[in-house]
């Protein structure tokens, strides 16, 4: 199948606008190439240091002969999907000791749940904790001594940050080791009904904890199909897991033979052998447009339309919202995962899962078939499947049919026409839309406005009653400079339960939302934010606003309501307590939203 030729014209005009961005980092990547294996130049003191710890591999180290593999881990047992990483270590270490090499923690970075940190003021840390996790990958890299690298993480910001820091050891192969997502509990779409009820008053809050525990209850990644989960469906289509590892539960035998290979492949594309591929090659603008059609074919998270646009200017190629609105108008939306379907992520693997969806988009001329990957050069590897025989771990020829057909569409009889993922401008300024798991009836959204400086403020309105028809909730002063841009998946069930009511209701917002939200026509990532003096600043209660999904315009109706001056707001409560204080300086060198909210620059 000839190649789609709005993802040609769109590739073409992301590698023009790249040239100059893109040669400079690969220029500074082969300069780092051409150094060789970098420990070989360290003091004996450096290698000393280096090795000491190392036991039996202090004399394979110091020969300097064999590979060396770094780690690069965000272990912790905070986040339930990342409690297995907690033996991966000694996994990786014994699998390449075997292979003739060595492995080494290179060091670790941090990672922060978003489902605790929900409503919290620990939530305003979550979006500047990605180029946290890139600086901490940075220091973990900085002892150059290895040859290349694997990268364990899974959750919201860890692997957007994770993948900025591995491109800036660009010249080093790196291969990226999930844990996979925790067995199926409590149904989504239960849980969020009984959030609601919750939320209404309906139940008490040992309903609401126990429903919450039946859904969160083991090692793993969520199961609903939010940012975690978008994360290790972009790590596929853009050649950094082996084929069909994303959704494999932890703890079995198949999920460890996969790790033992990722640390050997990982290991064995190093500029040492034959077969070099530095992840600065596969990282290219190519992956980067099949990242955004997945992210469009499969209904992801909102949320990355952030991280991949900080993703991509970390390897010189710049992407632009437009981008990801063109692509959206031709790509099939071809997933139902909760929240856009009942279906959990352990469904979806079942059915078919991401090996049957790349085959279907490569069929049908939506994916770059000729990209480097891990697993080879050609996007077709990530069609087959990982099964574990008497003679170990290997790939077959996955499915090409889908198995449940209310999961998983082929490409000619599609769920929808169009992708997930919307832009929308106009008066208001820019934002973007999940629509995949939107009703069409709710699509266009025309009503006066309440405006509210906090989601704390919105929820006690709601409490208080005050809501009783129509309304467009507004949530200013949550972008990036204000407050770290916190997600407001708070918000969820009181909108929803307004929504029920009959109500025509939708959410403006210089915040985000989480990746698991999207019942409600929500308008976020809105630029300018209002910090910023944009229009979204000048709105008040009572101004007639209108969402159109169907058009992708966001404006306001009510005659000469930016003439007036720009609403400002105190932010004193945001600047200290639980951490913020620390990060005041991102705060101030955040870019916007459009250019990935990264405290890197432009």
């Amino acid at each position: 199948m000839s190649l789609n030729q709005t993802l040609k014209e769109v590739t073409e005009r992301i590698i023009a606008r790249s040239a100059e961005t893109r040669s400079a980092y690969l220029a500074r990547m082969r300069a780092a190439q051409g150094k060789g294996p970098a420990r070989a130049h360290l003091s004996c003191s450096g290698q000393a240091h280096a090795y000491a710890a190392t036991g039996s591999d202090q004399g394979t180290l110091a020969s300097g002969s064999a590979g060396h593999l770094g780690i690069v881990t965000a272990y912790n047992d905070m986040l339930s999907a990342h409690q297995p990483f907690e033996t991966y270590p000694t996994l990786i270490r014994d699998a390449v000791r075997a292979s003739g090499g060595t492995a080494q923690v290179a060091g670790g970075v941090p990672a922060m749940c978003d489902g605790v940190t929900q409503g919290e003021a620990g939530m305003e840390l979550s979006l500047f904790s990605r180029d946290t996790i890139a600086l901490a990958t940075g220091v973990a890299l900085s002892h150059n001594v290895f040859d290349a690298a694997v990268y364990l993480g899974v959750c919201d910001k860890i692997v957007p940050g994770l993948v900025i820091g591995a491109q800036t050891f660009g010249h080093l192969p790196a291969a990226f080791l999930p844990a996979g997502p925790m067995t199926s509990g409590l149904a989504n779409d239960d849980k969020a009904k009984i959030r609601q009820k919750y939320a209404a008053g309906e139940i008490g809050r040992d309903e609401l904890l126990k429903a919450e525990m039946a859904a969160y209850h083991g090692p793993g990644t969520c199961t609903f199909y939010g940012t975690a989960n978008t994360n290790q469906m972009l790590m596929e289509f853009m050649g950094l897991h082996l084929p069909g590892s994303s959704f494999v539960n932890p703890g079995t035998p198949l999920r460890e033979a996969l790790t033992v290979e990722g640390a050997k492949r990982a290991l064995s594309l190093s500029a040492l052998g034959n077969n070099y591929t530095p992840v600065c090659d596969v990282l290219d603008e190519k992956a980067y447009a099949n990242g955004i059609v997945g992210l469009m074919a499969t209904g992801g998270s909102t949320n990355l339309l952030i991280h991949l646009i900080a993703m991509a200017r970390a390897g010189g190629v710049i992407l632009e919202w437009q981008d990801f609105a063109d692509l959206s108008d031709v790509v099939p939306l071809l997933a139902r995962v909760y929240p856009n379907g009942l279906a959990d992520v352990n469904h979806f693997h079942a059915a078919g899962g991401l090996g049957y969806m790349i085959g279907e988009l490569l069929n049908a001329g939506f994916l770059h078939p000729d990209t480097k990957t891990i697993a080879g050069t050609g996007l077709e590897h990530y069609t087959q499947e990982p099964f574990l025989t008497e003679d170990g771990l290997t790939f077959r020829p996955g499915t090409k049919t889908s198995l449940n057909d209310a999961i998983l569409r082929p490409a000619k009889a599609p769920f929808q026409q169009t992708g997930g993922l919307k832009r929308l401008t106009g008066s208001l300024g820019t934002a973007v839309i999940k629509v995949s798991a939107v009703a069409e009836e709710h699509h266009v959204i025309e009503a006066p406005a309440r405006v509210f400086h906090d989601q704390e403020e919105a929820k006690a309105a709601f409490k208080a009653g005050e809501f009783t028809g129509d309304v467009i909730v507004v949530v200013r002063f949550q972008g990036p400079k204000a407050n770290g841009m916190p997600e407001l998946h708070s918000l969820t069930p009181m909108l929803g339960i307004l929504q029920g009511k009959g109500h025509k209701v939708a959410l403006v917002t210089d915040g985000r939302m989480s990746g698991a939200s999207g019942k409600v026509p929500a308008a976020i990532h809105v630029v300018p934010e209002a910090l910023d003096g944009g229009p979204i600043a000048k709105i008040r209660d009572g101004d007639v606003l209108r969402l159109d999904a169907t058009t992708g315009t966001l404006n306001v109706l009510t005659p000469g309501a930016l003439d007036r001056e720009a609403a400002t707001a105190d932010l004193s409560a945001y600047q200290h307590g639980t951490g913020r204080e620390l990060f005041s300086l991102f705060r101030q060198a955040v870019t916007s939203a459009d250019t990935g909210a990264s405290v890197f620059g432009d």
